[in-house]
């Protein structure tokens, strides 16, 4: 009998079939994923040493997804780059970000998405604490983002009890077509801005102290 082309256990394959538990219940197990792969668990334990292995697969899927500005560009067009990749990554699995907030991230594609922001941060002017906890500010804004985008189209229910402004509000955006993306770019934009008006804030200090 000819072999297959491809084996039936390999990072990719382990990686989609985890990916599709996650997005039907929210979670997997190594059993679960045995059976909806048709191995054993001793085979799949061939290839990966524990779970925290398998959620790292699925992590440097979703992040593979994301296009990369070449290094050395500008930096708010940079973090405007990976936020939006970023986002219609996760926006297709919004139930795998809780279980990648519980894990340490390890992937080293996910990492090499994290060291092109802290190298764009840095070439805007932000010092390596300001980088990291700007970092963090993206990446919740994104992440909290992409759940979004799996609410329903209307998420807060108009009532008589709420004021005219918020009734207002609420009758306005539900005529607004994407509002998980349209407004996630209106809050990307107000986060770019802010990130730009530190970091030239930043810049005109360092002459005056050196001055």
């Amino acid at each position: 009998m000819a072999r297959p082309r491809s084996p039936k256990l390999s990072a990719p394959a382990i990686a989609d079939a985890a990916l599709c538990l996650v997005d039907k219940h929210g979670e997997f197990t190594i059993p679960q994923l045995a059976k909806a792969m048709g191995v054993s668990p001793s085979s799949l334990y061939n290839h990966v040493v524990s779970k925290d292995d398998i959620v790292e697969m699925m992590r440097g899927a979703a992040m593979g997804e994301i296009e990369l500005p070449e290094p050395g560009g500008d930096w708010v067009d940079t973090l405007r780059q990976i936020a939006k990749g970023y986002m219609r990554s996760y926006a297709k699995h919004p139930k795998l970000i809780p279980l990648f907030t519980a894990h340490t991230v390890r992937d080293e594609g996910t990492l090499r998405v994290y060291d092109l922001l802290a190298r764009a941060f840095a070439a805007g002017g932000f010092g390596a604490a300001d980088s990291l906890a700007a970092i963090t500010v993206l990446d919740s804004f994104v992440l909290g983002s992409a759940l979004d985008a799996a609410a329903p189209s209307q998420v807060w229910e108009s009532a008589e009890e709420n004021s005219a402004a918020l009734n207002a509000a609420l009758e306005a955006g539900l005529a607004v077509q994407d509002r998980a993306w349209t407004t996630f770019e209106y809050g990307l934009e107000l986060l770019l801005a802010g990130f730009q008006l530190q970091g030239n804030s930043t810049q005109q200090e360092e002459p005056s102290r050196t001055a």
